[in-house]
């Protein structure tokens, strides 16, 4: 049987209690997602369907099979989600026309790489292992966590 999302959150949870951890993954998760979509936006390829030349980046690869996780857990998550990775794609958007490739790719991997470092920094002080230690799929319920508590504020059932 599949775990639901209740649970997924709430074993992510468990490794997350410490109040300063809390608070360094309100700051790095965001950031890791955004760079993460970054950096996966330098990655571009074309797929020809009929006379049309369409443009992907790897980014929607990863946002659609992301999209499906989701899903199957709760559509209202899975429509936070993907309002998030859109606002995030669109700042990427952004920055892609008015910045190189070569300096979003440095800018990316350097904020990516320190957003980690925050996170591990956030697990020694809680003094608990990264919940995708466990299970891999923990990396994609850390923003999914974080949404679980807007929700909760908003009065959302998700």
């Amino acid at each position: 049987m599949s775990k639901s999302i209740h649970h997924w959150i709430s074993a992510y949870g468990e490794n997350h209690q410490n109040p300063t951890n809390k608070k360094i993954h309100w700051v790095c998760v965001p950031i890791i997602m955004f760079t993460l979509l970054g950096l996966l936006s330098l990655v571009n390829f074309n797929i020809s369907l009929n006379e049309y030349v369409y443009d992907i980046n790897i980014s929607y690869v990863l946002i659609i099979f992301t999209l499906f996780f989701y899903l199957r857990l709760s559509i209202v998550i899975s429509v936070g989600m993907f309002l998030t990775a859109t606002v995030q794609l669109i700042i990427i958007y952004y920055f892609g026309s008015i910045l190189s490739d070569q300096m979003l790719l440095y800018i990316y991997l350097g904020v990516f790489i320190t957003a980690w470092i925050g996170q591990f920094i956030g697990h020694k002080i809680e003094g608990k292992k990264p919940s995708f230690f466990k299970d891999l799929q923990f990396l994609l319920i850390g923003p999914a966590w974080l949404l679980s508590f807007i929700y909760q504020k908003l009065g959302i059932k998700y």
